[in-house]
């Protein structure tokens, strides 16, 4: 039988590796991968010159590319998943004593105002402090994978030959999302931003999403059988990952390795669940944000988001 070859990008994780290393494929497919330097450099590729056939994709940057009509599709398979409440630090010096203060202030965003980290966090301020998002200035230290995106009109652009991270410690931004600083005078905005997110896991099942997978439409329309394929070889390529984190054998955990154990920990389940059911209270929550935030213009149904035809995988 003739296997059809795809370009694809993906990170390799605990749970793609079978995938990457060729063990688990899709039947009748061979995904041929490009590694990238950084996996967000494959979103900008793809939202810009469609130049992958399957490609990992940041959530939010796909909500965006998909409200700008770009050819792919996404199949609900998640690939990242994360807490986001540590994901914002603040100047200790400018008095900021709770996350509403921010109001009236700037605060910087790494790269982009629609990148999947800043729409969580900024949820984070509002639905959890109360912070009007809208009277805040957010500084972006670069653009859009989007290129047709327009940002709302409390969105700019950093200074030329400026960085977040001194514009940070020098308290001419009060906060930042997205960036590493280690400094006297900058602290985590949420106090015990990590325990915060499990505790919101444990209470209410919030569990963020970060990454998803897309696929070229003029590659759909060809393999109709294609979506179903991909869907059983990760769910497939998860599974010794999982076992791994049941027994607790994975010999050098990463972070992110330790958080989806903490995750099976409190659950007692996939810490990495696929498909629309397993993910609609996210998916919901994520495209009310978007619409919060200015990012697309109106709600949509979960299903839209997706190939016609998956919403029923499991997995």
């Amino acid at each position: 039988m003739t296997e059809h070859k795809l370009k694809a990008a993906l990170q390799t994780l605990g749970h793609t590796r079978a995938l990457k290393d060729g063990e688990v494929k899709p039947q009748g497919y061979t995904l041929e991968f490009e590694e990238v330097p950084a996996i967000i450099q494959a979103f900008r590729r793809m939202v810009r010159g469609l130049e992958f056939e399957v490609s990992e994709m940041a959530i939010t940057t796909y909500l965006c590319a998909r409200a700008h009509h770009k050819a792919f599709t996404a199949l609900p398979i998640f690939l990242v998943r994360g807490f986001h409440h540590g994901a914002i630090l603040h100047n200790t010096k400018l008095g900021i004593r709770n996350p509403k203060d921010l109001e009236g202030k700037k605060v910087g965003v790494n790269r982009g105002y629609t990148v999947t980290t800043g729409v969580w966090a900024r949820s984070v301020l509002r639905h959890e402090h109360g912070v009007d998002l809208d009277k805040i200035t957010w500084v972006l230290s670069g653009d859009e994978h989007v290129a047709e995106f327009q940002p709302p009109a409390n969105v700019v652009s950093i200074e030329k030959g400026k960085t977040l991270e001194r514009l940070l410690t020098a308290g001419e931004i009060a906060a930042c999302i997205g960036v590493q600083v280690e400094h006297a005078d900058v602290a985590p905005l949420i106090p015990d931003a990590a325990e915060r997110g499990f505790r919101l896991l444990e209470q209410s099942g919030h569990y963020p999403i970060n990454h998803l997978l897309v696929v070229k439409d003029e590659v759909l329309r060809a393999h109709p059988e294609l979506p179903a394929r991909l869907f059983d070889a990760f769910v497939a390529a998860k599974q010794p990952y999982l076992e791994q984190l049941r027994a607790g054998s994975i010999a050098a955990p990463t972070k992110p390795d330790r958080m989806y154990q903490r995750v099976f920990e409190i659950t007692g389940k996939d810490p990495l669940p696929y498909g629309v059911e397993a993910n609609r209270p996210m998916l919901e929550a994520l495209i009310g944000y978007a619409v919060e935030q200015h990012i697309i213009s109106g709600p949509c149904a979960v299903e839209e988001l997706f190939v016609p035809g998956t919403a029923a995988l499991t997995g």
